[in-house]
């Protein structure tokens, strides 16, 4: 079955994010059969369970391995908690993240099985699209160490405490998506394209490692970073040669020079001025979706449809909010998240690229919502 191998990269801007009555959602059924063994006994105890998408199925990914992505991957997360820790109730977070190399195909088992573990769940938990480089706080706040690198399951990929073949380079940063930071780590392409003023960079070289400390990188994230080289050194017993080269220092255009980049490092882009959040009702007439504008406030949520919290300028984190009221027919219920990217989508055509429908979509049910989304509607 041509279907069953593997298909065209994901692009972003497919509105069928949610493959519901597509052809590619009969063939996943088709290939899972009525009854996913992965959902066994998941849900049942606090902490967090990963998955991967291989070739059509659900296939736990390692403990040990956790914090660990590959953009050529989709994989589902889901986090189990309490959020009374006085009450016996479990509470769900459910995330599928998509590589910005996936396949369609991984894409749309991703988003496909995301919603049969929902429903295998009483539909409890709150649903998050994931896409790489643009993950919500939420899911960044399960891993102290967040790793993407290159390749996947039909690509092949190395564990990066092993020295790599061919030379690497690691952006450093640091994310406060809670209380406590969380080191990111993510591989890009060997090149000065990709060097940003106010990032950490790393240089694998395999038998070297070199860590390169922009001008306007913190403290903290060349403190971290310099723990991640140690890691790596010490990982490989120690066989690697570190070097530290700062910005303007002696030394640091070998570094430069390596990337092919110039002594001075492009800046950041300036960040966009955040706008206020709006809330829209979703309209259906004659087959047609749309979007109205309504009251930014609890009392315009009715138990009878669908409504999009957008807050994608938010320099914290941008996100479109699904509610869905109890009442809602079941077809919206199902297509909710696929309506946000259709919503994302139109707005870019208006709005122009300031948009990016990658953003979050964060799916939710009346009753269920949480509290970043409650304190939006306060604002």
């Amino acid at each position: 079955m041509a279907l069953l191998t593997r298909g065209t990269t994901y692009d972003i801007k497919d509105s069928n994010i949610a493959l519901l009555g597509s052809d590619l959602e009969k063939h996943v059924r088709e290939h899972a059969g009525d009854k996913e063994n992965a959902w066994q006994g998941v849900g049942h105890t606090q902490g967090l369970k990963i998955w991967r998408i291989e070739h059509f199925t659900v296939v736990d990914w390692p403990k040990e391995r956790t914090g660990s992505f590959y953009d050529g991957d989709s994989y589902i997360v889901l986090h189990t908690y309490k959020a009374d820790p006085e009450s016996e109730t479990l509470s769900y977070d459910l995330h599928f993240w998509l590589g910005e190399s996936t396949s369609q195909d991984e894409a749309g088992t991703a988003a496909y099985k995301t919603v049969e573990l929902d429903d295998h769940l009483g539909g409890v938990p709150v649903q998050y699209r994931e896409v790489q480089g643009y993950e919500s706080p939420r899911f960044l706040s399960y891993f102290p160490h967040f790793v993407c690198l290159h390749g996947g399951v039909s690509t092949g990929f190395h564990h990066v405490s092993a020295p790599p073949e061919v030379t690497k380079l690691y952006r450093i940063s640091i994310s406060h998506a809670t209380a406590r930071s969380h080191l990111l780590v993510r591989e890009v392409p060997v090149g000065s394209a990709h060097l940003i003023q106010g990032s950490v960079y790393v240089l694998d070289k395999g038998e070297e490692l070199w860590q390169f400390n922009s001008k306007t990188g913190t403290g903290q994230e060349k403190f971290r970073a310099a723990e991640y080289v140690q890691n790596l050194s010490d990982q490989r017993e120690g066989r690697c040669e570190v070097t530290v080269f700062d910005e303007g220092e002696s030394g640091a255009g070998a570094f430069l020079s390596e990337l092919g980049a110039e002594s001075v490092l492009p800046p950041a882009s300036d960040t966009a001025s955040e706008l206020a959040p709006s809330l829209y009702r979703l309209v259906e007439s004659d087959g047609a979706v749309g979007f109205e504008d309504v009251a930014l406030s609890t009392s315009s949520l009715r138990s009878d449809g669908v409504y999009f919290l957008d807050d994608d300028a938010s320099n914290t984190h941008a996100a479109i909010y699904a509610w869905v009221g109890k009442e809602t027919a079941s077809r919206q219920k199902q297509l909710a998240t696929q309506y946000a990217q259709t919503y994302l989508y139109e707005k870019q055509a208006r709005e122009g690229e300031r948009v990016k429908v990658a953003v979050s979509i964060v799916k939710l049910n009346e009753g269920r919502e949480p509290e970043a989304f409650l304190k939006l509607l306060q604002a």
